[in-house]
Parts: structure tokens; C-alpha cells; sequence
């Protein structure tokens, strides 16, 4: 190969490098997708069928990206006027004090459903070693000021619609037995879930609706036509979207609003929007 050739070559593919760095750290992590799902629930009251459910999941307030990004996406989701909005855990990436005051900010802007704004916590909402359940009461009482419910292993009749809330898999409350008991199997309901792992426990008690999780940013960084490399869960089934379960059960996992490391390839943050319908 000629000097002038290879040196051509070189340029090309140093080219292509930087414009694909600047597009996985600059662009995709803030290329926000609405997905649009019909949700089919057993027993779901007539006058319930077309409302819409919006889930925003793993938000990660802190210091690692903008914080305007979060705001003009709630903006954006508000404007679907959802009648239910749910949010599946990890509101901060926490590292001190100084996250309570970003997240009460940053909520004040949170989209909320006409009938009722729910959350669950996820495993960063317990700081570090998901450990320190003093930093997951502070971040509920900032929902519960913010005007969103928290359900921490409980659950909440939503004018017809049951909605059920467990604790995050690695915190140190997690107990889902005690209000999954209490499931009715003749009531439509739903259950928020941050980590999909827990679809895998012996604590569903027959339950066979929706379980919205988060959790997994969808790995963040997938290559074309191959899994994402990198879940932060033991069933590897469990990157991104619908999963069906042969018991009636049905998974969502939501790909993230927000990101610990603002970095992603063909995993663009996500909205879901979902649309109610009779099972």
C-alpha cells in the first residue's frame, strides 16, 4: 500500500472513531423514544379501557449528566396527558447529601397522571451497597412531596386498577411475599418491579398481569444483531422489553430515561406509553 494510501486509510478510520464516540456520548444517551404498547389486563373495569399508563424508570439525579435532559423529557411525557404515570426506581445516583436537594429540584418538573403518579425504589435509591435505608426513606419522602406515591412491598386500588410496588431486590427491606399474599386473582392489577431478577422468586403467589421493571438501561452498549454484553442481572433473558411467561405473567423492562455513564450504542433511553385494553 502506497504512503498516501494508507495514511488516507488511517485518517478515515480515525474519522469514523471520533464521529462515533461523539455520537454514543453526545447524542443517542439523549435521543429519548416514546415506546407505544397496547396492555391488555384481565378483568380491567369498561371504564378503564383506553386510559393511558405512562413508566418513566432509573432517572440517576447527580452530578454525571444535565439535569435539563430530565426536565424536558418529563415536559414531553406530560404532554401525552397520561392518566397514570409509574416510575420503576433508581431516582439518584447518590453519592452524598447533595442529591436530595438535585432530585427535589428536578421532581418538581416530574410528569403526573390525572389519576394517580406511583414509584417503587430501585437499588441506587438505598446509596451506597444499596445499604443505607435512611438514603430510601429520604428519597420517599421527596416523591411523597412531589406528589408521586411510593409502594415499598404495597400496593394501592388506583380507581379500579391495582397497583402493586415491591422493594428493590438488593436493598435491605425487600419483603414482596407479604402483599403479594394478598393478591386477588379477580381485580386488574399491575405490579412495579426495579429489578426483573425478582420475576424469577417464589413470591408471585399466582399473580398473572403486567410487571413493570427497569433496572437494566437495556446494557446500554448493544452490538449490532448480538446481546448486550453487559446486564447487571442473573437471568440474561432479562435486557429490554416485552417478555412473555407461560404462567400469564408479562414482563416490560424499560431501557432507562437516564444512565450512570451517559454512553450509549443502539440502546436509546425510552418513554413507555402504554394503552389498556380488556385481556
Amino acid at each position: 500500500m502506497k504512503r498516501r494510501t494508507f495514511l488516507k486509510a488511517g485518517i478515515g478510520l480515525g474519522s469514523a472513531a471520533v464521529l462515533g464516540g461523539l455520537y454514543a456520548w453526545q447524542i443517542e444517551p439523549y435521543w429519548l423514544e416514546f415506546v407505544k404498547l397496547p396492555m391488555p389486563i384481565k378483568n380491567l373495569p369498561q371504564e378503564l379501557i383506553g386510559k393511558k399508563l405512562v413508566q418513566i424508570s432509573d432517572i440517576h439525579v447527580g452530578n454525571r449528566f444535565s439535569h435539563h435532559y430530565l426536565v424536558d423529557s418529563f415536559f414531553k411525557a406530560q404532554e401525552l396527558d397520561p392518566d397514570w404515570v409509574v416510575y420503576t426506581g433508581d431516582f439518584t445516583h447518590f453519592e452524598d447529601s447533595e442529591q436530595y436537594e438535585q432530585l427535589s429540584k428536578v421532581m418538581k418538573s416530574a410528569t403526573k397522571g390525572k389519576i394517580g403518579t406511583f414509584a417503587s425504589m430501585g437499588n441506587h435509591d438505598y446509596g451506597h451497597g444499596w445499604s443505607m435505608p435512611e438514603v430510601a426513606d429520604e428519597t420517599q419522602s421527596i416523591l411523597e412531596k412531589s406528589g408521586i406515591q411510593t409502594l415499598r412491598d404495597e400496593k394501592q386500588n388506583s380507581e379500579g386498577l391495582m397497583i402493586y410496588g415491591l422493594e428493590d431486590l438488593w436493598g435491605t427491606n425487600f419483603n414482596p411475599k407479604k402483599v403479594m399474599e394478598t393478591w386477588n386473582p379477580d381485580e386488574a392489577s399491575i405490579a412495579l418491579c426495579h429489578n426483573p431478577d425478582v420475576c424469577d422468586l417464589e413470591v408471585w403467589n399466582g399473580f398473572d398481569s403486567w410487571i413493570l421493571a427497569g433496572h437494566t438501561h437495556g446494557g446500554q452498549v448493544k452490538p449490532p444483531f448480538l446481546p448486550a454484553p453487559i446486564l447487571p442481572v442473573k437471568n440474561r433473558r432479562y435486557s429490554q422489553g416485552k417478555i412473555d411467561f407461560d404462567d400469564g405473567r408479562t414482563l416490560y423492562i424499560n431501557r432507562a430515561l437516564g444512565h450512570l455513564v451517559p454512553l450509549r450504542v443502539n440502546v436509546r433511553p425510552e418513554i413507555t406509553v402504554f394503552t389498556l385494553a380488556q385481556a
